[in-house]
């Protein structure tokens, strides 16, 4: 409601001859088709990242298991140790390369918003353009929704109606 409440008339009047010719509605498909490209890429890139991680973490262990068995008793609780501050090391560049990647994937998301707004600002959708308002940004989230919802009732319309 509060969204309902900050579009003007005028908005909401040039939002409907924008959508006319159902240009904007392509723009908006492709827009989502390449999102979703990106955020599959992103998240494939993150599991290879966590299977890298576990295996390195599995192959860590067999080499350490392995000296144990052939570590004398004595300099067993050296070797253990040792072994704990390798371990250590290895969780804290697993953490450090997540949130690293953690950091690149955010960063990749804003920028798909900002190329979202430009290529919507440059096409003439009224309500976008580049932001990192919050409340901007919600807007024009609910905004596109509309699109999306105008853009299935077409659809569905011209299937009724051929």
């Amino acid at each position: 409601s509060s969204c309902q409440q900050r579009l003007s008339y005028t908005t909401l009047s040039d939002l409907a001859l924008a959508l006319l010719d159902g240009t904007v509605f392509e723009i908006v498909q492709g827009l989502l088709e390449i999102q979703h490209l990106t955020e599959k890429n992103l998240y494939s890139q993150r599991l290879q990242l966590h299977s890298e991680h576990r295996g390195m973490k599995q192959e860590l262990f067999h080499r350490h298991k392995e000296a144990q068995q052939c570590c004398r008793p004595h300099n067993l609780p050296l070797l253990r140790a040792a072994q704990q501050r390798e371990m250590e090391a290895v969780e804290q560049r697993i953490r450090e390369e997540q949130r690293m990647m953690d950091e690149k994937i955010v960063l990749e998301l804003d920028q798909k918003v900002i190329d979202q707004q430009s290529t919507l600002e440059k096409a003439g959708v009224s309500g976008f353009y580049i932001t990192t308002n919050p409340q901007e940004l919600t807007l024009q989230m609910n905004l596109l929704e509309l699109i999306r919802k105008l853009q299935q009732k077409e659809a569905e319309a011209k299937k009724a109606f051929p």
